[in-house]
């Protein structure tokens, strides 16, 4: 039974809130309980724990971003934009990364994911193909962000080194120069691409 007056949803709302201010290891359900005006064993009708409360957080972030392919898109088309979207989602709350990494999706989520593996099945890949497919850009995406988002930390708390001087690397300063940062979207879509032409390499026509 719910605590009156207190919804499942809005407690996870006002969690993704707090998160961007504090970041996930500010987070806390004393802290939460303060943000909404209750006391801690409001919450507890809702989330037995913590750990509890971020995995239905992570699920509100993952939920939207699962579904298929849109008319007349190829596989490829529908993973590269999929995995855009799921880096701009994971971009789009503090530590977004590290809270989808550390949290268990739960049957909904991984229901989402078996009707895109079907998706590639259909589409002629077998399901031991389609399954490494979406892990590895998922995973890829995942990594990728979790770096983005430690740097900014790093930055944010002043604990940047100082960079280097240009003239003792030349080669990475040419890199960046022709083609971004290591963590800039051009550096992200530039590895996708040759993440899918692997997959293309072993997929079907």
């Amino acid at each position: 039974m719910a605590q009156k007056g207190l919804a499942r949803d809005t407690v996870v709302r006002a969690a993704l809130e707090l998160l961007d201010e504090v970041g996930l290891d500010g987070l806390s359900v004393r802290r939460l309980a303060a943000r909404l005006g209750v006391q801690n064993p409001a919450l507890y009708w809702h989330f037995r724990n913590k750990q509890e409360l971020l995995e239905e957080m992570a699920r509100e972030l993952l939920a939207p971003e699962m579904g298929g392919p849109r008319q007349d898109e190829s596989w490829r088309e529908w993973l590269t934009r999929r995995a855009h979207r799921y880096r701009r989602m994971l971009l789009s709350h503090r530590d977004g990364a590290r809270l989808i990494s550390g949290s268990n999706p739960g049957p909904e989520v991984a229901q989402a994911f078996e009707r895109e593996l079907r998706t590639l099945v259909e589409l002629g890949f077998t399901p031991a193909q389609g399954l490494h497919a979406i892990g590895s850009i998922s995973h890829y995406t995942l990594g990728f962000v979790l770096n983005e988002q430690a740097a900014r930390e790093r930055q944010a708390r002043g604990d940047a080194q100082e960079l280097p001087a240009y003239d003792d690397f030349p080669l990475t300063v040419a890199g960046v120069r022709e083609s971004g940062a290591p963590t800039s979207q051009e550096a992200f879509a530039h590895g996708l691409r040759l993440i899918l032409d692997g997959v293309a390499a072993s997929a079907p026509a």
